[in-house]
């Protein structure tokens, strides 16, 4: 998943950029409503954190705009405000779901899994492809069984490319799901870590999961594994 973070609070908005990078999702940090639109329509995010004090345009007003706007991307208002009035309004302004700080990390994590799941085409629980399975939830790998431990990076990865199984998926692409903004310009770190996923996906148990298509990116293999 690829995550907007918009939060003026510049600690705040570090720790919450911090602890979904550790925990595989792909994070862009906006610290006002204006920069927020203006990421939200050049990008393609599985989610938006938006906080509903910004010092320019208000997290309800960025969150009516979006929806004016024809987005559907799902919104978690995060804010210290936990008055019914303002969970009504920003709920109204076509919110998604609400999280009032403090709050635990854990919580998060979990209303952006649910926010996932009810947005879009419908998701399979668990992944399978090339004799692998995935678990977003849990977050692990196996083959037979056989557990693989991987990077929060490899991780996002794999998950990206088991979502569409067969299909190809230019590194443009790639890097969208699995990275941020700091890494648009090097798709050369996509071809890094498709060959340390092949060093613990298939070097161990002999098989060939992920196939490089010259000149366009790569698929991993669909069925059992090759």
């Amino acid at each position: 998943m690829r995550i907007l973070i918009v939060e003026d609070e510049q600690k705040m908005a570090a720790l919450l950029h911090r602890g979904l990078r550790r925990h595989g999702y792909a994070a862009d940090v906006a610290h006002d409503g204006t920069a927020a639109l203006r990421l939200a329509a050049a990008t393609a995010y599985d989610a938006i954190l938006l906080d509903l004090g910004l010092p320019d345009v208000d997290g309800v007003e960025a969150c009516r705009r979006l929806r004016s706007a024809g987005s559907s991307v799902p919104v978690l208002m995060v804010t210290a405000r936990d008055g019914v009035f303002d969970r009504v309004a920003g709920l109204d302004a076509g919110a998604d779901d609400y999280l009032v700080k403090p709050f635990a990390f854990a919580e998060l994590l979990a209303r952006l899994r649910a926010l996932h799941r009810r947005g879009g085409d419908a998701r399979p629980v668990v992944l399978e492809a090339a004799g692998l399975r995935l678990d977003p939830a849990t977050r692990r790998v196996t083959r037979g069984e056989a557990e693989i431990a991987l990077t929060s990076t490899e991780f996002a990865l794999l998950e990206a490319l088991m979502r569409r199984p067969g299909d190809v998926l230019e590194r443009d692409t790639l890097l969208e799901r699995a990275w941020d903004m700091a890494h648009a310009c090097r798709s050369n770190v996509v071809d890094v870590y498709v060959r340390r996923l092949r060093v613990k996906l298939d070097a161990p148990f002999g098989t060939d999961s992920i196939e490089t298509v010259r000149g366009v990116g790569y698929r991993v293999r669909p069925g059992p594994a090759p």
